[in-house]
């Protein structure tokens, strides 16, 4: 009987950004040894191995994919491989699989396949802003992407302020092209008080990483708009 191929954590690059400062170096030598890939978006994904360091044909690599137009009902079949003695690996289109990714799903089938699950070492954009911010690291808590409707998001803020005293660090996103309006709420609705980190563009040339009091950041003149940016509080 063969062995049962085992399930890596691939990680990608927050974006233009330095691959040697950003990828461990043994990540290019597991990466080529791989021609099943789970990826969000088969186009980009092409793009973004190359980046990391994948130099193999892509005529020879299947990409299965988990994006938002994928078919969940064709996910149990995605692992196949991995009977034959083959492995795969779930990647990201930016930074650790499994956090605000799609790929926390094929991670749990892997588990109950007992398919080994090994996670390789990269940037994670919510960890890394954590540890900028200067803010609780013992206890915090994320809260992914806040809610879009403008009466739900400023309950969300006001419920993760609140949190702060007792849960820690309260971290948390938005779709770039809605960071201005999510600052915004923020400033007009949130106790000048309470701390806020706002950690963009993360490990590129024009990254930008500051913590202030909300009332301090009401004279601060910003463009977050399509900045991936990660925002905590404490």
């Amino acid at each position: 009987m063969e062995p049962i191929g085992k399930l890596y954590l691939l990680p990608n690059l927050l974006g233009e950004s330095d691959k040697d400062l950003s990828i461990a170096p043994g990540v290019k030598e597991v990466v080529n040894k791989l021609k099943h890939f789970i990826v969000e978006n088969e186009k980009t994904a092409r793009r973004h191995l190359r980046a990391i360091g994948f130099e193999q044909p892509f005529d020879d690599v299947e990409l299965y994919p988990i994006g938002k137009h994928s078919d969940p009902s064709h996910y149990s079949s995605y692992l196949k491989a991995t009977n034959s003695g083959q492995d795969m690996a779930v990647f990201s289109e930016a930074g650790l699989p499994g956090i605000a990714d799609p790929g926390a799903v094929i991670i749990r089938m892997a588990h109950q396949r007992n398919i080994k699950v090994v996670p390789l070492t990269g940037p994670s954009s919510i960890i890394m802003a954590l540890i900028s911010s200067g803010m609780n690291g013992q206890q915090f808590s994320f809260h992914g992407y806040i809610p879009k409707d403008k009466g739900d998001r400023i309950k969300k803020l006001h419920n993760m302020e609140k949190a702060v005293s007792s849960f820690g660090s309260q971290i948390f996103m938005e779709t770039p092209f809605r960071n201005n309006q999510l600052l915004e709420d923020i400033l007009k609705h949130c106790s000048h008080s309470t701390q806020l980190c706002i950690a963009t563009d993360i490990t590129l040339e024009t990254e930008f990483i500051q913590t202030r009091a909300i009332k301090d950041w009401k004279s601060a003149k910003l463009d977050l708009s399509k900045r991936p940016t990660v925002f905590v509080f404490g």
